[in-house]
Formats: structure tokens, C-alpha cells, sequence
């Protein structure tokens, strides 16, 4: 059984910093375009960011420049790293494969203040 655990979320104030951590267990990340979504209440969880196993990233337009993701695939983890958080990216965030995804795992909520 695949499971995904995100974490690192919390409370940040605007223009704040955060650093967000996704476990992948079941399932070796190796071979896979892993990907970073996110949900806000009420709506369908939205695409972040993606990378591929070759480190290729790939990231929707409203947080380019201010989101960088990577992974480490010997820990089987990928990372998000939110530099200047702005209202809008409050959310819960999760992890899934970007092809094929598997049903949502354990997600991480960002709450921004300001």
C-alpha cells in the first residue's frame, strides 16, 4: 500500500517562509514525476508544482519564482520550499504522482496571516 504524509505546514505570516516535506512509502519515487497540489476549501485541489526524476521542474504560474521544489530519492521524500507567501497560498498541500495519481495521502495545512 502507497502511502503519502505531507508535512512542515502552519501558521506564517505574509511574506513569510515555509518548507514542506512529503514521505512517499510503498512505492519507490525512482522512476516517477512526482507533484505538489493543493487544496483550498471547497474547490478541487489545484496543481503547485512538478518535477521530474530527472530534477526538470515544472511550476503553475502564480508561484514561479517563490516556490522551488526538489526531491531526494534515496529518502523517497520531495520538498517544497514557499519563500515570500502571499494570502492566496493558504491551503491544504499534499504530494501525489504526477501521472496515475493515487488516491490524496496525509496532506499539510498552510494558514497565512498577515
Amino acid at each position: 500500500q502507497v502511502r503519502m504524509v505531507a508535512s512542515g505546514g502552519g501558521l506564517v505570516q505574509t511574506g513569510g517562509s515555509l518548507t514542506l516535506s512529503c514521505k512517499i512509502s510503498g512505492r519507490s519515487i525512482d522512476s516517477y514525476v512526482m507533484g505538489w497540489y493543493r487544496q483550498s476549501s471547497g474547490t478541487e485541489h489545484e496543481f503547485v508544482a512538478g518535477i521530474v526524476p530527472e530534477g526538470l521542474t515544472l511550476y503553475t504560474d502564480s508561484v514561479k519564482g517563490r516556490f522551488t521544489i526538489s526531491r531526494d530519492n534515496p529518502k523517497n521524500t520531495i520538498y517544497l520550499q514557499m519563500n515570500d507567501i502571499q494570502p492566496e497560498d493558504a491551503a491544504m498541500y499534499r504530494c501525489n504522482f504526477r501521472s496515475r495519481p493515487l488516491p490524496w495521502g496525509w496532506g499539510t495545512q498552510v494558514t497565512v496571516v498577515p
